[in-house]
């Protein structure tokens, strides 16, 4: 169960004595073995609130990879919910003036958008969190995401994802505020909404584009555009993020004409958030590949896409543990990456069953190709 902060919590976390019980325990190791250890030395520095003191030690530690700023002040469901930071640039490129962020929560996406942005939310302890986390200078007020306050501006909204029993939902009608709701009380405003990339977007014909956004080869989050923050002409979008290269996307807007191929020299996997956005025939188009099957988002064709992780066909056949545990004894491979698209097989429980015994490395692609079960036996490389 989270710790539940206080006004008074927070209160006391910015004041002098807080700062300095945040210092004088930010080398507690926080881990269930210490936990008696941390609570009893906690107790001596910070006999009233210490609870709260250990909560953000431990939130500060999980948030460092997500937030902007590292002496922030959470709570455990902001943090879980946070953009993370990359993201949350790159989704606040694309408002062209201040916006303002409705569900602005302890100010993690707030602080991403341009200058003159305000925040509100309703929780009054997360606004005195995004108070410390953003400073004085952001202006922020308590107001009801589905009753507007500002006019004019441009809408940012991330609508919290768990219903009332704190269970994580994906019925957009459970979200807080709902989707809908939210459409309909800025109908008249340009609104972008952070969703979850699992939605069934569907639900939300009032969206004029929807953009999925991966980082790192993880899709982190879905956004839904509407009237001036989408693009003309793109009902679909997929951006590719990564901390040590440069980013790209591609939309619906471009070409989709891609042939059915068998395998080639190499096969391509593509971003997770080109396979949600539905876009894998638009970046075989793009790169000149060829998908193994119309309903697999797996692709084939002579050059891989630069500055992605393919695969170079060693050799592929009809599926089956038999012929497989064959073909991997006759390769002499010892570790094995098993990748499955279109077929009902657990990796984890079928590696074992293959008694790999080998000195090499390879991976295993099962997939399927038209009715047929198959096997493509690859080394991956980095583009």
């Amino acid at each position: 169960m989270a710790y539940a902060f206080s006004l008074d919590d927070v209160a006391y976390l910015r004041s002098d004595a807080g700062c300095a019980a945040l210092s004088a325990l930010a080398d507690l190791p926080l881990t269930p073995a210490s936990r008696l250890a941390d609570v009893n030395r906690a107790r001596q520095v910070s006999p009233t609130h210490f609870a709260a003191v250990l909560e953000t030690l431990l939130l500060r530690r999980k948030a460092v990879a997500k937030v902007a700023f590292a002496d922030g002040l959470f709570t455990s469901d902001a943090v879980q919910q946070a953009t993370a930071h990359p993201v949350a640039v790159h989704r606040a490129r694309r408002f062209t003036g201040p916006a303002h962020d409705v569900t602005c929560s302890i100010g993690a996406d707030l602080a991403a958008l341009p200058e003159g942005s305000v925040g509100s939310d309703l929780d009054p302890v997360r606004l005195a969190m995004a108070r410390h986390n953003l400073g004085d200078a952001v202006p922020l007020v308590r107001a009801d995401a589905l009753r507007p306050v500002s006019r004019g501006t441009a809408v940012l909204a991330d609508p919290a994802r768990r219903d009332a029993s704190g269970r994580r939902t994906w019925h957009p009608s459970d979200f807080a505020p709902p989707l809908d709701e939210l459409a309909d009380a800025y109908a008249a405003r340009d609104l972008a909404v952070k969703c979850a990339p699992g939605v069934d977007f569907a639900v939300a014909p009032w969206a004029d584009e929807v953009e999925l956004v991966s980082l790192d080869g993880q899709v982190r989050e879905a956004c839904l555009w509407t009237r001036g923050l989408a693009t003309p002409g793109v009902t679909r979008r997929a951006t590719v993020l990564r901390s040590d290269g440069p980013e790209w996307t591609i939309t619906s807007a471009e070409p989709d004409d891609c042939g059915v191929s068998e395998p080639a020299e190499w096969l391509v996997d593509p971003d997770g958030a080109v396979v949600r956005a539905g876009l894998v025939r638009h970046y075989a188009a793009r790169h000149g590949l060829a998908q193994l099957d119309e309903r697999i988002a797996y692709l084939t064709g002579p050059v891989p896409p630069p500055g992605v992780r393919a695969f170079r066909v060693v050799e592929h056949g009809h599926y089956s543990e038999k012929a497989l545990r064959s073909v991997l004894r006759a390769h002499d491979v010892g570790r094995l990456e098993v990748l499955v698209r279109g077929l009902d097989v657990d990796p984890n429980a079928l590696r074992p069953r293959l008694k790999l015994s080998g000195s090499g490395e390879a991976t295993v692609v099962l997939t399927r190709i038209g009715r047929r079960p198959v096997y493509l036996l690859a080394h991956a490389e980095r583009t």
